[in-house]
């Protein structure tokens, strides 16, 4: 899988994605990740990728110029699934997102910067939208990474167990029930004995129920989409 990051600022990006498990993957080339630096490929003499926006109003639009023509180069040089465009004005992004977009070949993300970028990028190039949150940040670089993440460590190989991904919260529509390590008696704090039983149906059957218990209590929303599906 190849994934292009498109950025105004990509020093924010190069340290975060060479470490930990998206930097494991990256060396065991079980993803390529390419970072493009946006000014390059402006054709203003000092480089510059944004300009006042139309009808006045305060912030500067990120022009489409650049964005255009970094976008058109690496369409030229392969197929791409999706350009996607993290902005808060979008559908959320969560697990079943991901798990579509770690099936997928070749990713362009696309990086807002200043008040946001001219509508004709968003028309003609972007194909995707998402969101992290109800909330606004200075660039995209960090909803970037988020979205690198959550696909990433959902591709064969990347994780040490295979089935680790497959527990994580959200991918059966559930919170995650609670985890313990050694050792089972912490400072007269003990595990629930059940999980030392062996009997793997049992344990299995009380994570479901502490799933089901926890999502009711913090996530009601869930809790009831869960229990309309059944």
């Amino acid at each position: 899988m190849r994934i292009d990051i498109i950025s105004a600022v990509p020093e924010l990006l190069t340290g975060p994605l060479d470490h930990s498990i998206v930097g494991r993957a990256k060396k065991a080339g079980k993803i390529e990740i390419a970072v493009h630096d946006l000014r390059q490929f402006s054709t203003d003499k000092h480089h510059k990728i944004d300009d006042y926006p139309f009808g006045g109003g305060a912030g500067m639009v990120m022009s489409p110029q650049p964005v255009f023509d970094c976008i058109e180069k690496l369409q030229a040089e392969r197929n791409y699934d999706d350009v996607i465009f993290p902005t808060p004005d979008a559908g959320t992004l969560n697990q079943d997102t991901a798990n579509k977009l770690s099936l997928k070949k070749n990713l362009i993300i696309l990086c807002g910067h200043y008040k946001g970028i001219d509508q004709r990028i968003r028309d003609e190039l972007v194909t995707m939208e998402v969101s992290i949150g109800d909330y606004v940040l200075s660039g995209g670089e960090i909803p970037a990474m988020v979205l690198v993440d959550s696909i990433v460590r959902l591709l064969p190989g990347v994780l040490g167990d295979a089935e680790s991904a497959l527990d994580d919260s959200f991918q059966d529509g559930l919170l995650a029930a609670p985890v313990y390590t050694r050792p089972a008696n912490f400072r007269g704090n003990t595990i629930p004995e059940i999980l030392t039983s062996g009997n793997h149906k049992q344990i299995r059957s009380w994570r479901e129920e502490k799933a089901l218990e926890i999502t009711k209590q913090r996530r009601p929303d869930l809790y009831r989409n869960f229990i309309n599906k059944k």
